[in-house]
C-alpha cells in the first residue's frame, strides 16, 4: 500500500477508531480450545492499524490462525500427538499422560480488512493455505481495498445520520424522564406538604383538648374553698403547664412548608 501512494498508520488516539475483534480459528468452530483452560486471549495491540484511501479509514489486521488438534500431556507440557517427539517415545514413557483437543497456531495467516468506524459493520478478509502463500495474495488485497473507498464511505455517512438520529432520541428520552422525574417531585411536594399539614392540625386538636383540661381544672380550683389544697394544686398546674408546647396555631403553622418551598418545579 505504501507503494501505491497510500498512508498506512497507527492510527492516531484522538481519531476515536476501534480495532474489530478477530477471529483466529482457521476453520470457524462453535466453540473454542484456546489457552490454559479454553480462556486464552489473542495479543491485540492498543490501537489499529489503519489504511487511508482518500480520507476513508480502512483498519488493517493481521493473525496467525489456529488449527485444532490433538495434543498429549508428556513431560510436563503439551504436545502435538503427531509430533516427532511423541512419535518417538516409547510406549512405557505414555503410560501417565493423556490427550485432548487444543487450539494451536497452525503458521498460516490471515488478513483482515474493516472499517474502525464505530457502528459500522464492513469486514473482508484473506488467508493463505497450505498451497498458497498470503504473499501471493498480495495484489488482489491491494486492489479491494482501493475498490473499497465508495462503500466503506456510503457506510459511514449512513452510520453517522444513525447515530444523530440516535442521540437526537436519547435527548429526547432524557428530557421526557426528567420532565416525568419533574412532576414526580412536584407531587411528592404536594403531598409531603399535606400530610405535615394534617399532622400539624392533629397535634393541635390534642394539645387544645389539654388546653380545655387545664382551663377547667383552674375554672374549679377558683371555687375550691381549702386555701391550702389550692395553693398545692396551683403549683402542680403551673408545673405541668410548662411541660406543655403553645396551643396557638400561628405557632403550629409557622413550621408548616408549602409545596414550593419543598420542591420548585423546573417544567411547567
Amino acid at each position: 500500500m505504501d507503494e501505491k501512494g497510500y498512508s498506512v498508520q497507527i492510527a492516531p488516539a484522538a481519531d476515536d477508531l476501534d480495532r474489530i475483534r478477530i477471529k483466529e480459528q482457521e476453520v470457524e468452530s462453535k466453540d473454542r480450545k484456546y489457552g490454559h483452560y479454553h480462556s486464552g486471549s489473542i495479543w491485540a495491540p492498543d490501537r489499529p492499524t489503519v489504511l487511508y484511501v482518500d480520507t476513508v479509514p480502512i483498519g488493517l489486521a493481521i493473525t496467525e490462525m489456529t488449527e485444532r488438534v490433538m495434543v498429549r500431556y508428556f513431560d510436563g507440557e503439551y504436545h502435538r500427538e503427531d509430533s516427532r517427539l511423541i512419535r518417538s517415545a516409547k510406549p512405557w514413557q505414555l503410560t501417565h499422560s493423556w490427550t485432548r483437543e487444543q487450539d494451536v497456531p497452525c503458521g498460516r495467516f490471515r488478513v483482515i480488512a474493516y472499517s474502525p468506524k464505530k457502528g459500522v459493520d464492513w469486514s473482508v478478509s484473506w488467508q493463505e493455505t497450505e498451497l498458497e502463500a498470503i504473499g501471493a495474495l498480495i495484489p488482489k488485497i491491494v486492489e479491494t481495498l482501493k475498490s473499497a473507498k465508495g462503500t466503506v464511505q456510503r457506510l459511514m455517512d449512513a452510520e453517522d445520520v444513525a447515530a444523530a438520529k440516535r442521540k437526537k432520541e436519547r435527548e429526547e428520552e432524557w428530557e421526557r424522564y426528567l420532565q416525568q422525574e419533574d412532576a414526580r417531585k412536584v407531587a411528592q411536594a404536594l403531598a409531603d406538604s399535606q400530610q405535615q399539614l394534617a399532622e400539624i392540625i392533629e397535634r393541635w386538636g390534642k394539645a387544645m383538648t389539654v388546653e380545655r383540661f387545664f382551663v377547667d381544672a383552674e375554672e374549679r380550683l377558683n371555687t375550691t374553698d381549702d386555701v391550702d389544697r389550692r395553693k398545692r394544686l396551683e403549683e402542680r398546674l403551673a408545673l405541668a403547664r410548662a411541660m406543655l408546647e403553645s396551643v396557638d396555631p400561628l405557632d403550629f403553622i409557622e413550621s408548616w412548608r408549602a409545596p414550593q418551598e419543598r420542591y420548585q418545579a423546573k417544567f411547567d
